[in-house]
């Protein structure tokens, strides 16, 4: 007569083949993808820097295109990005271009990558015609 063998259960006291890996694959890589992150997040803030850049040379060159002194064609620029540093190269007469150069530092201050990045300068120029 044929005798039956049961097979034995996996429970919770059976180790299963394996177990655990997902665990350990886990924490080797989640550094990485953190690194990953947060260089994602300062490469944001630098193309924000970039663009508030752009748009204070603008507002630089718009002030010194209407004749403005060069107290507030900086003061323009600063109420866009604080910080930022303005050259202004005014035309002779009405009609011709007025140039606004805005230069600023940005910071690479995300916490881990920052120390792993340089500061950036940005540049930007914006060309008005003369207006007074």
């Amino acid at each position: 007569m044929p005798t039956l063998t049961r097979r034995p259960r996996r429970g919770a006291h059976t180790p299963r083949p394996g177990g655990g890996q997902a665990t350990v694959e886990l924490a080797c890589i989640l550094p990485a993808v953190m690194l990953l992150v947060l260089l994602l997040v300062q490469a944001a803030l630098l193309v924000r820097d970039q663009v508030l850049t752009i748009n204070a040379a603008r507002e630089a060159a718009r002030e010194a295109s209407v004749g403005s002194p060069h107290a507030r064609v900086v003061a323009a620029a600063n109420r866009v990005l604080d910080g930022a540093v303005v050259e202004v190269e005014r035309a002779a007469r009405i009609g011709e271009p007025v140039r606004a150069r805005v230069t600023f530092v940005a910071r690479t201050d995300v916490p881990l990558v920052g120390a792993l990045l340089p500061e950036v300068e940005l540049v930007s120029t914006a060309t008005m015609r003369a207006e007074r």
